[in-house]
């Protein structure tokens, strides 16, 4: 068979990554607007891991901050209809983001760099440059943990709800744009990687 002639199957659109995380807090916000943080809880609980295997049938990979956060939905989202006490659904957050920043810190301590692991494969940078990133990340997880802490502690249900949906993930956006100066100053050619291995 010559080569022009075998079949090629391109992977799944660029959007689907995306609209397999931010499915589920759509529907955990919707269904908070109709019924409630308790049928929300229960609603976002499957939704989430619908997402998480959808997206290993489909990219053949699950990366580890969803499936981490799966984890966390299940057993804080399961504490919260048990209880029927929605403060652990509204901590996971908190817990999740610290437990992402102690990973990195303890990561660098050993000198291990898990963003590099994570995203080496797209960014190429010197381990100064994987250093710098990695501790911005973490301080920026810890950012998101009392930030999560000071909303739902003073607001609504209902404000929370619409933080966690609607402000989480521009900030989380706009923090990683303003790391574009970081890989640019500390990036690495093929040529300049190749002398770093």
């Amino acid at each position: 068979m010559r080569p022009e002639t075998i079949e090629r199957h391109p992977g799944p659109p660029e959007w689907v990554r995306p609209a397999l995380e931010i499915g589920p807090l759509v529907i955990f916000f919707a269904v908070n607007w109709k019924l409630g943080i308790f049928w929300a809880t229960g609603v976002f609980i499957p939704a989430t891991l619908v997402s998480v295997a959808v997206s290993w049938a489909m990219l053949r990979t699950t990366p580890v901050m969803p499936l981490v956060t799966a984890v966390f939905v299940t057993v804080f989202g399961g504490l919260t209809l048990w209880l029927q006490d929605d403060t652990f659904i509204k901590m996971k957050p908190t817990i999740v983001n610290l437990l992402f920043a102690a990973m990195l810190l303890v990561g660098l301590y050993f000198r291990r760099a898990f963003l590099k692991y994570a995203f080496g494969s797209v960014f190429r940078m010197t381990e100064e440059g994987w250093r710098i990133c990695t501790l911005r990340w973490a301080a920026f997880f810890v950012f998101l943990a009392v930030l999560n802490e000071i909303v739902w502690r003073t607001f609504s249900t209902d404000t929370w709800v619409s933080f966690k949906v609607f402000a989480i993930m521009p900030l989380t956006m706009l923090f990683a744009m303003a790391q574009l100066p970081l890989l640019k100053k500390y990036g690495l050619d093929e040529e300049e990687e190749g002398k770093a291995v």
